[in-house]
């Protein structure tokens, strides 16, 4: 048994530490990214934390001939995407090409628009299910765990589910006067899109920040949360019995949004190229060079988050609420990995699939969302390796 991880990023970071404590289930396990100075930077404190040696590579993630030759080399059981969303397509088809499982944890993000559906890696299905491979797609946190959350509820605690309330609370403090938790780029252009929401059988879009509610988070408090549109309603939608309504909250200060608008204001969130003193640039690309890498940030931040599901329908004739969630502190997650929680969360996911690939306990032929899988055995793991999770019965 061998695994490959593709990116090497904050998330990538936490996913080569916790393969490296599972190291008895993957075997061999080896790091590639665009930059090798990366790999090499995480091996070294994967190594002094585990003692657990990881082999690095470079590899160029839009190119599908240089992946499919470092895929041929490794021959893993599973290739891990935790590279850009704008690298998925090609992965997934080295994969195809090489026939070997997959598993990312965002959906596909076109570099040249704000969009981001499914439409494209579902394209797949047929192709994966003809070469025998299993794609596992948004197997991070939000989507990933939260799919999850869904799946275990209408399993155990509903035998119809009627509303979802998605809840990403992030409370921490990184001392900046401004800076993003995850890639600012991606961060950026998923804040300042529309919103959108589904209910009773159709889309409903939204002005960015449009609608805001207070909820009262479990071990934080009371937060502003933002209505915004999110990759997994999209195959929530598809895959929940009894569905009429689902949405999706991130909390945002006022400090955060103030920054943000004024950003916008002045043109530095396009994504379209400009002339600058002679060369194309594109703005948010520029501003994500100016900004604190959200890597550096794990030292410093200080808090918890709290991220759930907020669910509401019916067991037995009678209505029935629940809130599933975990709760995650930045510090703890620093000692354990050098991460901060937002990196913590999405990459244990990732293991934990990948973890439930190779051990044979998840697969199929085709791509699949985390919902379509039997819930016990990720719910499981999620206790096993940091996430622990609770149940408000309300």
């Amino acid at each position: 048994m061998s695994v490959l991880q593709i990116g090497a990023g904050g998330v990538g970071g936490v996913v080569a530490h916790k393969l490296a404590m599972n190291a008895k289930t993957f075997g061999e396990i080896t790091l590639a990214s665009r930059t090798l100075d990366k790999c090499q930077e995480i091996a070294k404190s994967v190594h002094t934390k585990t003692g657990v040696t990881i082999q690095t590579r470079s590899v160029n993630a839009d190119c599908v001939e240089d992946l499919v030759k470092l895929i041929e080399e490794v021959q893993p059981k599973v290739v891990i995407n935790v590279a850009l969303p704008y690298q998925d397509l090609s992965i997934m088809q080295a994969c195809l090409q090489t026939k070997t499982h997959y598993l990312d944890t965002a959906n596909y993000e076109h570099p040249d628009t704000a969009k981001f559906e499914y439409k494209e890696q579902w394209a797949f299905h047929k192709a994966y299910q003809e070469a025998g491979i299993f794609a596992l797609l948004g197997s991070g946190f939000d989507p990933g765990v939260t799919n999850v959350f869904c799946a275990y509820a209408q399993k155990h605690y509903f035998d119809e589910i009627h509303s979802i309330d998605i809840l990403d609370c992030n409370a921490g403090d990184h001392g900046y006067p401004f800076a993003t938790n995850f890639n600012p780029e991606i961060n950026l252009r998923e804040v300042s899109s529309k919103g959108r929401y589904w209910k009773n059988g159709e889309w409903i879009e939204t002005e960015p920040m449009e609608i805001m509610q207070v909820w009262d988070y479990p071990e934080i408090g009371k937060k502003d949360s933002y209505l915004l549109y999110h990759e997994e309603l999209e195959s929530l939608v598809k895959h929940i019995k009894g569905l009429k309504q689902i949405r999706f909250f991130m909390t945002f200060s006022q400090n955060y949004l103030n920054h943000m608008r004024c950003l916008e204001n002045v043109g530095m969130l396009r994504i379209d190229e400009v002339q600058h003193n002679g060369n194309k640039i594109i703005p948010i690309q520029f501003l994500k060079t100016l900004l604190p890498d959200p890597a550096s940030l794990a030292g410093r931040t200080i808090g918890k988050t709290n991220i759930g599901c907020y669910i509401q329908g019916i067991k037995e004739g009678k209505e029935k609420t629940i809130y599933i969630y975990n709760v995650c502190d930045h510090q703890e997650c620093y000692q354990e990995v050098n991460a901060q929680a937002i990196s913590y969360t999405t990459g244990v996911p990732a293991m934990i699939g990948a973890k439930l690939i190779v051990g044979g306990k998840w697969g199929g032929n085709g791509v699949f969302n985390m919902e379509e899988l039997d819930p016990d055995a990720f719910m499981q793991e999620l206790n096993a390796q940091g996430l622990p999770w609770k149940v408000l019965e309300l």
